[in-house]
């Protein structure tokens, strides 16, 4: 990945962008609906994912709540970050599609450029993962070709060599099933592995009924992994890994993982 070369490895941070949960959190959007979760629920969860960002050194700006914009707290969907720019992203879905505007001020204010995906076409920030190599650009129903192939031409812009994939049909974002653990293995559920888009990596599966947990983050030297999967941080505690689990079950309501609620960049 081109521009990476004179900055930390991809999964190091110091500055993070997170947005407090609104009162209308238990109307956020949902495949499957399993339930509503009780707001100070998603609170006390998000809490404690913004205290784990900040005991592992990671400067965080938490922006007001909108409480009309049921889905805002999860700030990775409508824009990208890197050291040397930011990229204002556009919904498929109607509810969400003001959340960029509200984050574009902020974003103009931390980094020295921010392009804007053009028109037509969409895409998620979840359905983007980024590895030391490339950055992958998932297919899915919240990212359109139209949308990938604008948002491969404003990282290219960034200098980041990209590659468009294909998303199991059956899943909401790329980043659902995968993250990237350091700069040589991915945690991946079984079905998006055997598409053979991490052919060039150690991949670490997750066992059958926690695919849920593929939705880890590394941050520096800790992986954030989803309390509810005992299996999975068994693997990783075996893999030589630094796990901390943290509280998800009222926030996996919302078909939400540990990735979609922070934007987080290394600033020079």
């Amino acid at each position: 990945m081109n521009a990476a070369t004179d900055t930390p490895a991809v999964y190091r941070f110091n500055r993070a962008i997170v947005r407090q949960p609104g009162t209308s959190v238990g109307d956020g959007i949902r495949l499957v609906d399993r339930g509503t979760p009780a707001y100070d629920d998603v609170r006390s969860e998000h809490s404690a994912y913004v205290a784990a960002l900040q005991a592992v050194g990671v400067d965080v700006t938490v922006l007001p709540p909108l409480d009309n914009l049921a889905d805002s707290l999860f700030v990775e969907d409508p824009a990208l970050v890197f050291t040397n720019g930011a990229i204002v992203l556009r919904s498929a879905v109607p509810a969400r599609a003001a959340e960029a505007a509200f984050l574009t001020l902020e974003l103009q204010e931390c980094f020295p450029r921010v392009l804007y995906l053009p028109e037509p076409g969409c895409a998620d920030g979840g359905d983007v993962l980024v590895t030391p190599t490339q950055v992958l650009i998932g297919l899915s129903a919240r990212t359109d070709r139209h949308g990938a192939a604008g948002l491969e031409a404003c990282l290219n812009e960034l200098g980041y060599d990209t590659a468009i994939v294909q998303t199991p049909t059956d899943v909401l974002h790329l980043k659902s099933d995968c993250s990237l653990l350091d700069d040589e293995t991915v945690l991946s559920t079984h079905r998006l592995a055997r598409s053979g888009i991490f052919s060039d990596y150690k991949v670490i599966e997750t066992p059958a009924g926690e695919e849920a947990a593929a939705n880890a983050l590394r941050v520096n030297d800790v992986v954030l992994v989803a309390d509810g999967f005992p299996a999975t941080i068994k693997l990783l505690q075996q893999g030589g890994f630094d796990v901390c689990p943290l509280p998800t079950s009222a926030i996996g309501l919302l078909d939400a993982g540990l990735s979609c609620m922070s934007l987080r960049w290394h600033s020079m």
